[in-house]
């Protein structure tokens, strides 16, 4: 057995309790870990709280969570690691545990904290993804809103290191870190149309919404045209005729880790971690995330 948090229905963040679970066994081409730490993500807040009813299939007890990093301790037939290897990535079950196992085991470097390689999976491919699919390129100019959120964070410094042009929505409390990244900040929320046109005069290529604040629709004229502009936090993006991206396992890059966890190796890449929680304060994770307290990512360590 061993120790995981799970839910057995919708609710606030004291639903989540600590109980005991099977140790899951791996399938082929499966490495099972004891996990170091996991991420909470603002996905596993909503799933909790049954706001993705309808959209992701929850079969209760469920333990969340899917950005975990550990130490291989169980192989299946085929396995692309070995017992003893120190691997992270997403869990095809529940990360929130002592135990979980890896379709897609990526060697951990060992200049990165468990915490950091934790912190860099969901939201590291985000970035990367919405970056492919804008098809930004050096020269050009993006505006990222979010670009103090964890996603944000790192999309702002992949693509000013490809020489592109950022400007960044934000709150006031983030101007001074985002322009460390390599954005020009702008404040969010009333007349930021006004000055993201005078931070760049002239004028923005593509637009990565990591908000879900509803700024698409000035996005889209901003830019001239939906086809420029991609959210992953906005669901009324069809009626804009802008993309969204996130929920089709087939839309994302999972080939992008390795880069990533590189890139924050060496130093190039800075993935903030905002406070470590011990497993059973889950729901205080949760709670923190609900209300926004957090400035940077919240990892559970079993």
């Amino acid at each position: 057995m061993s120790t995981a948090i799970s839910f057995s229905a919708y609710g606030p963040p004291d639903v989540l309790t600590v109980s005991q679970v099977e140790t899951p066994q791996p399938g082929p081409g499966q490495v099972r870990i004891r996990v170091r730490a996991a991420a909470v993500n603002p996905i596993d807040v909503r799933i909790r709280a049954g706001l993705m009813d309808g959209f992701f299939p929850v079969q209760f007890p469920m333990t969340p969570g899917w950005d975990v990093t550990g130490v291989v301790d169980s192989v299946g037939d085929g396995a692309s690691a070995a017992v003893g290897d120190e691997v992270f990535g997403v869990a095809s079950v529940g990360g929130y545990s002592e135990h979980a196992l890896l379709d897609r085991p990526v060697a951990k470097p060992e200049a990165l904290s468990w915490e950091t390689t934790a912190a860099l999976v969901t939201v590291g491919e985000a970035a990367f993804r919405a970056l492919k699919h804008l098809g930004v390129q050096a020269g050009q100019t993006l505006l990222v809103h979010g670009a103090g959120g964890s996603v944000g964070t790192i999309a702002v410094q992949l693509a000013a290191a490809q020489g592109v042009t950022v400007v960044g929505t934000v709150a006031e409390d983030d101007i001074e870190r985002v322009t460390a990244l390599g954005a020009t900040p702008v404040r969010y929320g009333d007349g930021w149309v006004e000055r993201v046109k005078a931070a760049a005069p002239g004028g923005v290529d593509r637009v990565f919404d990591a908000s879900g604040a509803g700024v698409l629709a000035d996005s889209v004229t901003l830019v001239g045209d939906a086809v420029r502009v991609i959210t992953i936090a906005d669901p009324s993006f069809a009626q804009h005729g802008v993309r969204f991206t996130g929920m089709d396992p087939a839309d994302r890059f999972p080939e992008s880790l390795p880069v990533l966890a590189e890139l924050a190796a060496s130093g190039e890449l800075t993935v903030p971690v905002w406070r470590t929680y011990p497993l059973a304060e889950a729901a205080r994770a949760h709670a923190d995330v609900e209300a926004r307290r957090n400035g940077g990512k919240i990892i559970l360590l079993p």
